[in-house]
């Protein structure tokens, strides 16, 4: 469990510090966008009071708590799964970056009321309308990471 522990505090780090550099210091809240390599990587600053594509969007303080209430749910599932099956190195790597990603949107919710996303990409002739930050990255990575190497059972 050291490496769910490890991973996710690093993930966690890695995102809070990735958000405020962008957020804060960039000041992308008030600038909105800055092109980083155009058109491949911008900076796009989105607050998404939803999950993932701005889905269950909503401005409520409920949705808020509802939302920060399921993120702590999943991470203690998470961690009984591996705990109570444990996985490889990869498969407790691959949680420890779903429950670091979960964490610090989960505080990007209790500071700003809504997760910070700044990170657009765009590739060949397509444009996307979507921005997503390192926290979102870690957590689809990890629940990857978990179908992959989530545990001993193996499909016969």
């Amino acid at each position: 469990m050291t490496t769910v522990f490890w991973t996710g505090f690093w993930t966690f780090l890695l995102d809070q510090a990735s958000k405020y550099y962008v957020v804060h210091y960039l000041d992308l809240r008030l600038r909105g966008e800055i092109d980083v390599l155009p058109p491949f990587l911008n900076l796009r600053m989105a607050w998404n009071t939803g999950i993932n594509f701005g889905l269950m969007s909503g401005n409520s303080d409920l949705a808020r708590w509802v939302l920060i209430g399921l993120a702590f749910v999943i991470c203690g599932a998470v961690l009984y799964w591996v705990h109570k099956d444990r996985p490889g190195r990869m498969g407790l790597i691959a949680a420890g970056l779903m429950i670091g990603g979960a964490l610090g949107n989960v505080v990007d919710r209790f500071l700003y009321g809504a997760v910070a996303d700044f990170l657009n990409m765009t590739c060949c002739g397509i444009s996307n309308p979507y921005a997503f930050n390192v926290a979102d990255i870690a957590i689809f990575i990890g629940a990857f990471g978990l179908v992959l190497w989530g545990g001993s059972q193996k499909a016969t």
